[in-house]
């Protein structure tokens, strides 16, 4: 539990649940949101839905909270255009696992990146190599069958740019290879900055909003130091080794290793149904097998990141499908979802397709210091 990189793991988590609570209180959410749409021309509807959800689950590291800010707006606006209420959904769920999928601060990044003791801007590099080209051609997808049946103008509700800034600082610092836990500090305090500014929230109100994000993360902190011990107590007694083992006999190289830890991701996320949980229940195995295989850790963090966000998307008892379907008051199943979920197959198809022909591995982002260190 007490693990270097366990401990600052969470403190990541704290800050990105403080950042993420700021923001929302402050109306962040809302403006981006609003001005996403109000750019957005009707005809562009869906693909523009999943569009403006990447972005936003890019911005916040938060897959539900995307799929619960826009939820309702989308199901409102596709009954009234007489889009199908499911298809809209899926692409705001594909949307919102692409950027978690993407995102510097999200859970899963931050868990795939610390068990593989990398800098986040490794993994994006490699990531976005096959993760950008998915998001395109799902696009193009989402365009040729999401054209509305009649036409209709959109209600344009308020917004403001300045409420961006944070979400921006936060995506040009991390990328810029600044330390994470100084780009969450940084973009909170922004955020808090012009919160009262604009007269959201005054210093007690933004010390309890805070406070608020971090009771938020609370449960993902506390399970990130309880599988920390398991993990290490089941290092600790040979049973990484025996799992290695076991895998090893099925692996004959860097190929088939990828192929395993992906396999061992995926079926841990189903079996959990979360993908930060997966990543970091599987994450040890998979950095032993990045040093027996010649896997760069960079490779191995996309994979655990990619893999547990696709299985994510896709099983119907997900988070994210059954808030979305939720918000439909039983008119759209879980079910009806999953024809419609274009990146998730796409994304899939193209890491398939990485590992089969080494497509955007030949060259690894260059060694970095990890983030916090």
């Amino acid at each position: 539990c007490g693990d270097e990189n366990i401990i600052i793991m969470c403190i990541i988590y704290l800050l990105a649940g403080a950042f993420a609570q700021v923001t929302k209180a402050s109306g962040a959410v809302d403006s981006v949101v609003n001005f996403s749409l109000s750019i957005v021309p009707v005809n562009f509807l869906v693909p523009g839905i999943f569009l403006i959800s990447t972005f936003l689950s890019i911005a916040t590291g938060s897959s539900v909270g995307s799929v619960v800010a826009l939820g309702p707006i989308v199901f409102g606006v596709a009954e009234k255009i007489g889009i199908n209420p499911a298809l809209m959904l899926a692409a705001l769920i594909c949307g919102a696992m692409a950027g978690d999928n993407l995102s510097l601060i999200s859970d899963t990044t931050i868990a795939a990146t610390r068990t593989q003791n990398i800098g986040m801007k490794q993994k994006f590099v490699m990531n976005s190599r096959f993760a950008f080209p998915a998001i395109i051609i799902s696009t193009i997808i989402f365009a040729i069958i999401g054209r509305p049946e009649t036409t209709i103008t959109m209600v344009k509700e308020s917004y403001n740019l300045v409420y961006v800034i944070p979400y921006l600082l936060v995506i040009v610092t991390a990328l810029m290879g600044m330390n994470v836990l100084l780009v969450l500090f940084s973009g909170t305090l922004l955020a808090g900055i012009i919160g009262m500014i604009y007269g959201k929230f005054d210093t007690i109100m933004l010390s309890q909003t805070i406070f608020k994000g971090f009771t938020g993360v609370l449960e993902i902190f506390l399970l990130s130091m309880f599988t920390g011990g398991l993990a290490y107590m089941v290092r600790k007694h040979g049973g990484i080794d025996w799992i290695i083992m076991k895998v090893k006999k099925k692996v004959k190289g860097q190929k088939s290793a990828e192929a395993a830890i992906a396999t061992l991701v995926g079926l841990t996320n189903a079996a959990v149904a979360n993908n930060t949980v997966s990543i970091l229940i599987t994450g040890q195995v998979a950095a032993e097998m990045t040093k027996e295989y010649d896997v760069s850790p960079s490779r191995v963090a996309s994979l655990l990141d990619t893999t547990s966000c696709v299985i994510q998307g896709i099983i119907p008892y997900g988070a994210q499908i059954l808030i979305a379907s939720g918000l439909t008051a039983g008119k759209v199943a879980p079910t009806d979802i999953l024809p419609f979920m274009v990146n998730q197959y796409v994304l899939l198809a193209m890491m398939i397709l990485t590992i089969i022909t080494r497509f955007g591995t030949k060259s690894d982002p260059a060694t970095e210091v990890p983030d916090a260190k």
